[in-house]
């Protein structure tokens, strides 16, 4: 059975390692802001949303199973995340797409409460 090195697997009865907890909603750097790398977290995330779309199930659960982090906690460090140029630099597509898609709701949210009410 060939794997995927993406992606994060535990063996069954095997406990996973959670993510640690930050206070800000900043991406996580290894060796400090100079580094010039992302975070293991961060490329974990990174490598999470690239895939997501070829793995079936609910997405908030499998966010709870890998990262231990609820979906809000998780889509403020990715929204944090892919406003970093260290993660455009690693992967421009998905950044760019998951731009386009922020850019879509921001939009979508805007026409809605411009609408007038009767």
């Amino acid at each position: 059975m060939e794997t995927d090195p993406n992606r994060m697997t535990v063996p069954s009865g095997a406990r996973r390692e959670r993510w640690p907890m930050e206070k800000s909603h900043e991406p996580a750097a290894d060796g400090g802001p100079e580094s010039g790398s992302l975070s293991a977290r961060d490329e974990a995330i990174l490598n999470f949303e690239g895939q997501w779309r070829s793995h079936a199930g609910a997405k908030e659960q499998a966010i709870r199973a890998e990262f231990g982090l609820s979906a809000a906690r998780y889509y403020q460090l990715l929204g944090a995340l892919i406003d970093s140029p260290l993660a455009l630099a690693r992967d421009p597509m998905l950044v760019k797409r998951l731009h386009r898609m922020r850019e879509a709701r921001a939009q979508a949210r805007a026409r809605r409460s411009a609408r007038p009410t009767d």
